[in-house]
């Protein structure tokens, strides 16, 4: 049997592109470009959702909620061998009113969940948890101003350290996208060149976890 991996994460791992409607096709999605780098020895299911936080209802865009999907997600595609955990941006939103350690918090709501399944026969598998890439000061002025507090670019730019600390209290392996990527014209979703460089990072990190 291959080795799987699941990608649970927001419109940046369903691929929306920041430039034009729609989504990148499955030669620029990064979880697929991981696919292509593992190689055949291994499966990447893609589960990315716009919209999704990690553990809050949005009163506005309904289904949204992380917490909610990740435990029949996971019955769904295990065996596991890793998940891959990247989501926390959209709680930034106004309407959530949440601090940057709220959103790590949910984050690691995500990675108990993940570690508190009964797998039956199954190994559990290992949880990479991806701090999102910070916001752009372009998102501002773009169309998703009105729907970010106007402090959300300062918060974002606090995750990947609060993300960090939650990774090693919780045991689980930590990258920071922010270090790989940039968004493009929106301010909020990811390049083409960016979803190459994400995959490739999160291949080398899944490499290094010796699964």
């Amino acid at each position: 049997m291959r080795k799987r991996v699941l990608c649970y994460g927001d419109s940046n791992t369903y691929g929306s592109r920041p430039d034009a409607p729609g989504r990148w096709d499955e030669s620029v999605r990064w979880p697929m470009r991981l696919q292509a780098l593992l190689g055949d020895e291994w499966m990447v299911v893609e589960e990315g959702c716009g919209g999704r936080t990690t553990v809050w209802e949005d009163p506005i865009e309904e289904d949204k909620n992380g917490k909610v999907y990740l435990r029949p997600c996971i019955h769904s595609h295990r065996p596991l061998d890793v998940v891959i955990i990247a989501l926390g941006i959209n709680d930034l939103k106004a309407r959530f009113s949440l601090t940057a350690n709220d959103v790590a918090q949910g984050a690691g709501t995500l990675v108990r969940i993940v570690k508190g399944i009964d797998y039956g026969s199954y190994k559990a598998p290992k949880i990479l948890l991806v701090a999102p890439a910070p916001l752009h000061d372009e998102i501002m002025s773009r169309k998703f101003a009105r729907m970010y507090a106007q402090d959300a670019l300062e918060k974002s730019k606090k995750l990947a350290a609060e993300y960090q600390t939650i990774a090693e209290e919780l045991g689980v392996e930590y990258l920071n996208a922010g270090l790989y990527v940039e968004t493009g014209e929106d301010g909020l979703h990811y390049t083409a060149e960016s979803h190459r460089r994400l995959a490739a990072a999160i291949a080398e990190k899944i490499w290094e976890m010796g699964v």
